[in-house]
C-alpha cells in the first residue's frame, strides 16, 4: 500500500475518570480526571505518533469542550478539517472506573442524543470528506448509536468502496450499546447491521468476544475470564469470518487472557485470506506463540485501538507489511499502550521496533 491518508470515523468522547484505582463513590463529590477518547480517534492519535498521515471525521457540537478536543487533535498532527461542527446538540461522556486486582473495570455511558447519534447520510459530504484518502477505519461502536448513525457509517463505507479506499473495520460490540430498535435483542441487530457493514471490509479486526457477540462464531476451549485461550479455536473463528466474508484479505482476533485487571497475557492472530494461514504474535525463540505478560496495567482502555493502528501502519509500509512482521508491530504498539494512561498510544515508532526486537525490559533510556 501507498504511503497516504488514513482516514478514520466515528464519535469521539469526553472521558471521565476517578483519580488512580479509585471508585466513583471515594471520588465524588470531588475532581475528575477529564481525558478524550473514541474507537476511530485513538486509532487516527496512534497512526499520527507513528508518524502516518491520518484524517478524523466526526460530527461534534460548535462549543469550547469540542474545540479543545479538535486543538488536541491538531497538535498530535491529526488533520480535522472535516469535522463537522453542529450549533446544537452534545459531545457523548463516559465516565471509567480502573480495576484492580480481582475488581473488573466499569464505564457508565452518557452519550444519548449526542451529536453524530443524529446525524445521518444527508449531513455528511462524503466525497470531500474522503477525498485524497487510501484507507477508511470504521468500528461497530457508532452505528451501535442510533439508526442514523448506522446509515451514516454504513454509507460512508460503501462511499470508500466506491473511491477505491481500503477498509478496515473493528467490530467492537458493546453490550450497553444497540438498544435504538425496540423489540430487537442487542446482539441481533448488531448482528444484522455489522452484516452490512463487514461485507466491504478489506481488514476485520476483532478481539476474543467479538466474533461471538456478533455474528455467533466462538473458539472452542476458550474461557478468557479463566484466562485460557484456544488458539486453534480462533483459526477456525477466522476462517468462517473469511468464508461469510469474502471481500476480506485479512482478520486479526487480539488474543486476551485476563488474570485480574492488572496482570493480562496480550497477544493476537492474524488469518491470511488468501493464503488461508494464520500467523501469531509474539513468538518465543522457537517461533512458538508466547504471549506478552502484561504486569501492573496503567490503562487497557484502546488496547484494541492501538492494535488496529499498529496492523495499518504496518501494512502501509514496506518494511513491515508481511503478515508476520505486520502482526508483530501490531501486538507490540498495543503491548506498550497498557502502560500509558488515557485512550491514546503515544508510543514512538522506535519503541514499537524495539519491543518487536525483544527489548522488553523497561529499563531507562539514556
Amino acid at each position: 500500500m501507498s504511503e497516504k491518508t488514513v482516514v478514520g470515523f466515528g464519535e469521539v468522547m469526553l472521558r471521565l475518570c476517578p483519580p488512580g484505582k479509585q471508585r466513583f463513590g471515594q471520588a465524588l463529590p470531588g475532581s475528575l480526571d477529564a481525558t478524550f477518547g473514541g474507537g476511530e480517534a485513538n486509532v487516527c492519535v496512534s497512526l499520527a505518533t507513528l508518524g502516518m498521515s491520518a484524517r478524523y471525521l466526526t460530527a461534534l457540537p460548535d462549543n469550547p469542550i469540542a474545540q479543545a478536543f479538535i486543538s488536541q487533535l491538531r497538535g498530535i498532527g491529526v488533520d480535522t478539517s472535516r469535522v463537522l461542527l453542529k450549533k446544537s446538540g452534545r459531545m457523548g461522556v463516559y465516565y471509567a472506573e480502573h480495576g484492580a486486582a480481582q475488581r473488573g473495570s466499569n464505564v457508565i455511558y452518557d452519550r444519548e442524543g449526542s451529536v453524530i447519534s443524529q446525524c445521518g447520510p444527508e449531513d455528511y459530504d462524503f466525497a470531500a470528506m474522503l477525498s485524497g484518502a487510501s484507507h477508511l477505519h470504521v468500528t461497530g461502536i457508532t452505528p451501535a448509536l442510533s439508526e442514523k448513525a448506522f446509515l451514516a457509517t454504513l454509507e460512508i463505507v460503501r462511499a470508500a468502496r466506491k473511491l477505491g479506499l481500503s477498509i478496515s473495520c473493528d467490530l467492537n460490540y458493546r453490550k450497553k450499546l444497540w438498544k435504538w430498535r425496540a423489540g430487537t435483542k442487542q446482539q441481533e441487530l448488531a448482528g444484522e447491521c455489522m452484516g452490512q457493514i463487514v461485507p466491504e471490509a478489506d481488514i476485520i479486526i476483532g478481539n476474543e468476544e467479538d466474533a461471538a457477540d456478533v455474528f455467533g462464531l466462538k473458539a472452542d476451549g476458550s474461557a478468557i475470564e479463566s484466562g485460557t485461550l484456544s488458539t486453534a479455536g480462533y483459526v477456525q473463528v477466522a476462517q468462517k469470518l473469511a468464508a461469510r466474508f469474502p471481500r476480506a484479505k485479512y482478520i486479526g482476533i487480539t488474543l486476551r487472557e485476563s488474570f485480574s485487571a492488572d496482570h493480562n497475557n496480550w497477544g493476537a492472530m492474524l488469518y491470511d485470506c488468501e493464503a488461508k494461514k494464520a500467523y501469531f504474535a509474539p513468538l518465543d525463540g522457537s517461533g512458538q506463540y508466547h504471549p506478552y505478560e502484561i504486569k501492573n496495567i496503567i490503562d487497557r482502555f484502546g488496547g484494541g485501538d492501538s492494535f488496529c493502528a499498529g496492523l495499518i501502519y504496518a501494512l502501509h509500509h514496506d518494511d513491515f507489511k508481511a503478515p508476520q512482521t505486520a502482526l508483530s508491530f501490531a501486538v507490540a504498539a498495543s503491548c506498550l499502550k497498557h502502560s500509558i494512561p488515557g485512550d491514546y498510544n503515544y508510543s514512538s515508532l522506535g519503541e514499537v521496533v524495539a519491543l518487536m526486537g525483544g527489548n522488553a525490559s523497561g529499563r531507562v533510556m539514556r
